[in-house]
Order: structure tokens, then sequence, then C-alpha cells
């Protein structure tokens, strides 16, 4: 593997990296519905606020989520949509749905 190889595939090791907790997992499918704030999303999760805003940082770190100020609060959004078809994946695998083949789901 050449280093412009490598460099891709650590790339897309952190996106996966970054997704792979179940919290996170959860709000980016909640961000799928629309903008939430760092206290909805508390609220949400069941943990305290460090702990959600370390989350979304790590989200936002590879671009998955970007956030706004407004005042006292930061509203987060799902800005890379393309992980919902990846969720649907994922629940294909689980169901035993995908067969065996690069074309995806069948």
């Amino acid at each position: 593997m050449n280093s412009e190889t490598r460099a891709r595939f650590t790339e897309r090791a952190q996106v996966l990296k970054a997704m792979a907790h179940p919290t996170r997992l959860y709000m980016v499918e909640v961000l799928s519905s629309g903008e939430r704030c760092v206290h909805e999303l508390t609220e949400m999760v069941g943990a305290d606020m460090s702990t959600v805003s370390k989350h979304l940082s790590v989200l936002k770190s590879v671009g998955i989520v970007s956030d706004e100020k407004r005042g006292s609060e930061v509203y987060y959004t799902l800005r890379m949509a393309c992980v919902l078809g990846f969720f649907d994946c994922i629940e294909a695998v689980l169901k035993g749905e995908v067969s065996c083949g690069r074309n995806g789901l069948k």
C-alpha cells in the first residue's frame, strides 16, 4: 500500500471510529430529523452535558455534524446525511438480508 492509499484509508477509519459508539450513533440518528441544541441532546441521551459535548466534538471533528452558537445555546446539525445509508446497510447485515457482492443489498 502506498502512502496516498494509506492516507485515504486512515481518513476513512477516522470517520468510522467517530461513529463507533452507541451514543454517537444515536445522536446522528436523532439529528437526521433536524437540528438539536446540546440541552435537548443531553436530555435525550441521558448523560451529563460534558459527556454529550465530548461525543459531539468527536462527530464534528470528522465533519459528520456542524454546530452553530445562538446566544448561550449551541445547535447541532447533521452535515453528512449520507451516513444514514450506512445505517440502512448495517441494519440489513444484522437482519441477514445482505448477499455477497460489492453492489450492495439484494
